[in-house]
């Protein structure tokens, strides 16, 4: 009979960082506390899960200060030969990338809860759901930024992505089930590509900790690499679908544009910086022996991806229903390839150079200042299909409202005074020319060119005479709820503050996230 004694039972037994694994953490026992309270609440004092949702929120973001300073800290380690363990052999790790990564999850996910609060009142959405999926949701894409193994990444990645489906089917009009329905299957299929993809790697390399991924497919068997590298492609398959990379963009106009507001709003940031986080660790990290490989993959992924959106954004009209939602789809699809151009460049740089900085900089800049115009959308569009057109004259009817939309425009288009979204655009044109790939520069800055046109399209309604549509007449006026005065003024703020200042997000660029 073979003994399962150890000589040192006490060794297996790991603490748990809990400081380290706080933000998530927080976001989990809030969206559980939202669930139990919605059995409890009666149906008059349910506008309190909203601000129990933000709350919440809010305490996890705190729960980032403590991880500011000092080394890493990493949990749920593997302990090595000698006794001891390293972040190598870590599942979760709260390093600088973590850190950026779950600021923009979390912050992203609190602006989303403000601009949700009007929505679920005017659409009646179904409350202790609505708040305990979005808190569901964000757990998940603040995981995913700290998970070092694939399987962490592929749990964190679908706990992100679950209640996000859900999400947009909450909206009883008949768009919102075929929206998320589109958006469930697409995303299955995604998943099911990358699942197989995960067992060929663990099978080339023999581990699912990301480090050692790397060393077992550097000196994998010559008969294997074959495997290891469609094990490769796939197991990126999952996580261009979330960044909405061509050709796994096909989901997000109709998405989008079925989904509440607020939810389009919040899969375009945060979900997008799921998907980015995950693309960045399983490139740089796992399959770093395959650089050159995965760079030219992601530098004509990233040409193709900002091509096909501000292609998308040009071919939209703006006279017709929705056509305010879908404009911003496609320009997120656009704004997608502009992130994946640092993760190109990533592939190319030489040994020291890290380009991921730009990536992150970049994704924090788009977060606010794209989460700002949904709002702006959501506090003019008073009834369903809202167009480009119906913003005609804002500025002779809500001042404050259209020159913040101008700003965000402005931003996205990299456009003074948008300044940091010009610095961002520059930071990002540096990335790719440091690597030597002047010829996605080349396409960026073409790329960049025809989004002025529907960008500056748009500013221009705002200042045109005002028109005669029922939308123009209902908003004349009128006082925005508490909750997007509140979404505008953070986003806007934020966006002034940081063209005044860049170096607060600039720095990120800086250094090594690693």
């Amino acid at each position: 009979m073979t003994s399962l004694a150890v000589a040192n039972p006490g060794s297996l037994i790991q603490s748990v960082d809990w400081v380290a694994i706080a933000p998530p953490l927080i976001a989990a026992v809030a969206a559980l506390a939202v669930l139990l309270t919605d059995l409890f609440l009666p149906e008059r004092h349910k506008k309190w899960l909203g601000r129990l949702t933000a709350a919440g929120l809010a305490l996890a973001l705190i729960a980032l200060l403590p991880l500011t300073g000092g080394s890493p800290r990493a949990t749920f380690c593997v302990q090595n030969v000698a006794g001891g363990s390293d972040n190598g052999g870590c599942s979760y790790v709260a390093d600088h990338f973590a850190l950026v990564f779950q600021l923009l999850a979390l912050g992203g996910a609190l602006i989303a809860a403000l601009l949700s609060a009007h929505t679920v009142e005017d659409e009646r959405l179904p409350r202790g759901e609505y708040w305990f999926l979005l808190l569901s949701s964000a757990t998940g894409a603040a995981l995913l930024p700290a998970s070092r193994d694939l399987a962490t990444m592929v749990i964190a990645l679908e706990v992100a992505s679950l209640p996000a489906f859900a999400l947009v089917a909450l909206r009883r009009d008949g768009r919102g089930a075929e929206a998320a329905f589109k958006f469930f299957v697409s995303s299955v299929t995604a998943t099911a590509v990358m699942l197989l993809g995960v067992g060929f790697v663990y099978a080339a390399s023999g581990s699912l900790h990301l480090g050692a991924v790397a060393q077992g497919l550097e000196h994998a068997p010559g008969q294997l690499k074959p495997l290891a590298e469609a094990g490769a492609v796939l197991t990126l398959v999952g996580f261009a679908f979330k960044v909405a990379a061509v050709p796994f963009h096909f989901w997000v106009p109709d998405t989008y544009t079925g989904a509440p507001l607020p939810v389009a709003g919040y899969l375009s940031v945060v979900g997008k910086a799921a998907g980015l986080s995950g693309l960045a660790l399983a490139t740089t990290v796992a399959f770093r022996p395959y650089a050159h490989t995965w760079g030219l993959v992601l530098a004509v992924l990233a040409a193709v991806t900002m091509t096909a959106g501000n292609v998308g954004a040009l071919r939209q009209r703006f006279d017709t229903r929705y056509s305010a939602v879908r404009l911003l789809a496609w320009s997120s699809v656009g704004q997608a390839g502009y992130l994946l151009v640092p993760l190109a460049a990533a592939g190319y740089a030489p040994t020291g150079v890290d380009p991921l900085g730009a990536t992150a900089a970049y994704a924090l800049i788009y977060g606010v200042v794209n989460l700002g115009a949904f709002g702006v959308v959501a506090a003019v569009g008073r009834r369903p299909g809202t167009s480009v057109d119906d913003f005609r004259g804002l500025f002779a009817r809500n001042r404050w409202t259209a020159l913040a939309l101008a700003f965000f425009l402005l931003c996205l288009a990299g456009l003074p005074p948008g300044v940091i979204g010009l610095f961002g655009k520059v930071v990002v044109f540096r990335a790719a020319v440091d690597a030597g790939l002047g010829w996605l520069a080349v396409v960026m800055a073409v790329n960049v060119v025809i989004a002025l046109y529907y960008y500056l399209l748009w500013t221009a309604r705002l200042f045109a005479p005002a028109g005669d549509e029922p939308l123009a007449e209902a908003a004349a006026g009128s006082r925005l709820p508490v909750s997007l005065t509140a979404t505008l003024g953070l986003t806007a703020s934020a966006a002034v503050v940081l063209s005044v200042a860049p170096q607060l997000v600039l720095q990120v660029a800086g250094g090594s996230l690693f």
